[in-house]
């Protein structure tokens, strides 16, 4: 099984649990928003499953947040590829 704990993966996972929370959401509102069982969110939180993109988008809009703000997490995080690209 490939692992989810991607460096940066950490972080976004923060940021749409963090999200949830200032949106006064419980995992169960947000289920129902996104017509998922409330074990998705808790899985996905929990990096016990990944999100794929059309997923992730689907989440932030959900929460109300800018999914392209979210991602800069992961560009801002660095990690090996951005060590490359220096």
């Amino acid at each position: 099984m490939k692992s989810t704990r991607a460096y940066g993966y950490d972080r976004l996972l923060t940021r749409l649990k963090l999200a949830r929370k200032e949106a006064s959401l419980t995992q169960e509102k947000l289920a129902k928003k996104l017509r998922r069982p409330q074990s998705f969110v808790s899985k996905y939180e929990n990096a016990e499953q990944r999100l794929d993109v059309v997923e992730f988008v689907e989440v932030t809009r959900a929460l109300g947040i800018d999914a392209s703000e979210a991602l800069t997490l992961l560009t801002e995080a660095g990690g090996p590829q951005a060590a490359r690209k220096r």
